[in-house]
């Protein structure tokens, strides 16, 4: 059995990884984990993320679910069928196992460039299903 987890304790090495071009919508932006929790299952993880600003298409695997809440900055989380969510500071939410979509992220720490910031205003992404070629990566 796992001890109790507290996000206060250290957290693990931080991995970094940038998406993959085929998936990055302009620049891929480095995005830094600590994962501190992960379901013998695989079922759901749990830790640390930071991302520079930028977008890039996902597509999870159907037994995942990512639960997460918003430290700082602004992240918007649009489906296959053009439905966007936005979260900021304070705000959470689980991407469901399955899920196919856009994730556009800016960091308040940073000034988004102008071709990010009209995709975080503005996202319009109704078809991704064709582009995916790789579930959960």
């Amino acid at each position: 059995m796992s001890p109790i987890l507290h996000f206060s304790d250290p957290a693990p090495d931080v991995v970094e990884d940038r998406p993959a071009l085929s998936r990055a919508i302009g620049a891929p932006p480095l995005r830094l984990t600590a994962e501190r929790y992960s379901a013998d299952s695989g079922a759901l993880s749990m830790g640390d993320w930071e991302c520079e600003p930028g977008a890039w298409r996902i597509a999870f695997h159907d037994g995942r679910h990512e639960f997460f809440q918003v430290i700082s900055g602004r992240l918007r989380i649009v489906d296959t069928a053009g439905n966007a969510r936005e979260f900021g500071p304070g705000e959470a939410g689980v991407i469901p196992a399955g899920f196919i979509g856009l994730i556009v992220g800016s960091l308040l720490s940073k000034a988004p460039s102008a071709e990010i910031q009209e995709l975080v205003d503005h996202v319009r992404y109704p078809n991704l299903e064709g582009d995916i070629v790789t579930k959960g990566v």
